[in-house]
């Protein structure tokens, strides 16, 4: 069953539903970052044309293998020179089919006053996926659920700066892995009327996602319009295997963007060394991007990316290094000179908990991305431990640290800078502007005001209980979930959906965790 976006959007809630929209507590969605600052580029000219010759070397002289037939046989209608599973590329085909990705794209939600755009100046923050633990609202280590999931697309939904309730944000473990793509998107779609991200586990996985996709929006309008987002992760170094070619094709025949993600470990399976290591990701990148424009012309492809570097003392993934923050300073180049849209991670963290480590190399991540100009800020809330767990306390925090970031990046406003010149008249030497009518009309907006960071006095916070971060972050999260209103989807469409999930259900065994892909 298809509904249509215009009989969905001409269908109301009823009184009662406006009346309780009208008293519900306002977590209103910041519009996607329109970023004003200069973004930081250390290569010159010369540097960015270097890296984009040595990967346009590898592309034609290593080459890049495809695991997968279909990839090798459209590479060969498209005249590549294909050998056995390794592909090579020239550069003048790549060059051409990179050309027709669209360099900006509009994200279409559910609700269309949370369409985002991406590309060029334009950003979004998108929460973290795949953890396999949490720490839950009591700080605890521990397998998640699907209420667990729905837990963090809820906080995802009523969270300002995040533009995404994305996907698996933590893996369900009650419910089989064959049929948990089908109640993760479902999730997405459900608590949330933000974009998400669509699961690419398997293409049949990634089948399914755009037949949920059709029933939300309907088929003709995914057509041209962008709705959901898959990831597809490269096997460093340069390979493209079965599952995520054949992911990439579900979503690139229906016109829906593909992340083109290397999964980067610098000095494990990349060369321990910073320019060298962008230029193997950057060839990795280009090959998955000329692939999309195989499949079809035209179609939205983000120029993606997993990126961290190695301990050279235990090979253990480590976050927030300076060599993360200057590769990502290059692949930014890197996208702008192709001029295509790119993606990265944002607020990583080794820590176990929530902790100053993961502070620091949080915030550190974040201010590079920010000054490399990312578009799509993935990983953007809750993650920890290398990924291993996604923190409620941490989930919140981050979250709020990039609405810091969105203000920042917005630049400096001047559109009341006559009004505070004239308010120094007025107060003169030795006065305070408190009272002022400049202060009293700009005071909410003139300086952020973080909510979950204490700057009170040592005595107001010992009186106060000496609540510490953790705490506070997860009273706040509590509170949120509390004021928590399930955003309005249409009955009939909410009725097709579990339709669908049902005989999907039905059709694939719980306990066939197997070959999906055909």
């Amino acid at each position: 069953m298809t509904v249509t976006t215009e009989a969905k959007r001409s269908r109301g809630g009823g009184r009662a539903a406006r009346r309780a929209r009208r008293t519900a507590p306002q977590h209103r969605m910041l519009p996607a970052l329109t970023r004003h600052l200069p973004l930081c580029a250390p290569m010159d000219p010369e540097q960015v044309a270097r890296i984009d010759g040595a990967s346009m070397d590898i592309l034609e002289e290593v080459g890049v293998v495809f695991r997968d037939p279909v990839a090798l046989e459209d590479w060969r209608r498209a005249g590549a020179d294909v050998r056995g599973e390794r592909v090579h590329l020239d550069r003048g085909l790549v060059r051409d089919l990179i050309a027709s990705i669209p360099s900006r794209i509009t994200y279409h939600a559910r609700n269309p006053e949370k369409n985002v755009k991406l590309g060029g100046p334009h950003s979004i923050f998108v929460p973290m996926t795949g953890a396999p633990y949490l720490r839950d609202l009591e700080d605890k280590r521990r397998n998640p659920t699907l209420d667990d999931l729905a837990m963090f697309h809820k906080l995802a939904h009523m969270m300002p700066s995040l533009h995404s309730s994305a996907h698996h944000i933590v893996e369900p473990y009650d419910h089989p892995i064959s049929q948990r793509h089908l109640r993760i998107t479902y999730s997405s779609m459900k608590h949330s009327d933000k974009t998400f991200m669509g699961m690419t586990t398997s293409p049949r996985n990634a089948e399914d996602v755009m037949e949920m996709c059709a029933i939300l929006f309907g088929e003709d309008f995914m057509e041209d319009h962008a709705v959901t987002t898959g990831n597809c992760n490269g096997n460093s170094p340069l390979v493209w295997d079965e599952t995520m070619l054949g992911a990439m094709r579900a979503f690139a025949r229906r016109n829906q963007p593909v992340l083109c993600s290397p999964f980067v470990l610098g000095g494990a399976n990349t060369p321990a060394s910073v320019a060298p290591t962008v230029a193997q990701l950057n060839a990795e990148a280009l090959s998955a991007l000329a692939y999309t424009q195989v499949i079809r012309r035209g179609a939205p492809a983000i120029y993606g990316h997993y990126l961290s570097t190695v301990s050279m003392k235990s090979g253990a993934p480590m976050a927030g290094t300076p060599e993360i923050s200057l590769m990502n300073f290059m692949i930014g180049q890197m996208a702008r000179y192709y001029d295509v849209p790119w993606r990265t991670s944002n607020t990583l963290g080794g820590a176990k908990t929530f902790d100053a480590q993961a502070g620091y190399e949080s915030a550190t991540t974040l201010a590079a991305v920010i000054h490399a100009g990312a578009n799509y800020i993935w990983h953007s809330a809750g993650w920890n431990e290398a990924g291993m767990h996604c923190s409620v306390a941490k989930f919140v925090v981050d979250a709020e640290q990039c609405a810091m970031a969105h203000r920042m990046a917005e630049g400096i406003r001047w559109d009341d800078f006559d009004q505070g010149l004239a308010a120094v008249r007025d107060i003169g030497p030795g006065g305070h502007y408190l009272g002022h009518p400049h202060t009293q009309e700009n005071f909410q907006r003139a300086f952020f005001m973080p909510e979950l960071l204490d700057n009170d006095s040592i005595e107001q916070w010992s009186a106060q209980g000496s609540v510490e971060i953790t705490d506070r972050a997860l009273k706040h999260a509590r509170k949120l979930l509390s004021e928590y209103q399930e955003p309005t989807l249409d009955p009939a469409v909410d009725e097709a959906l579990r339709d669908y999930i049902a005989r999907r259900e039905r059709e694939i065994p719980a306990a066939d965790a197997l070959n999906q892909d055909h």
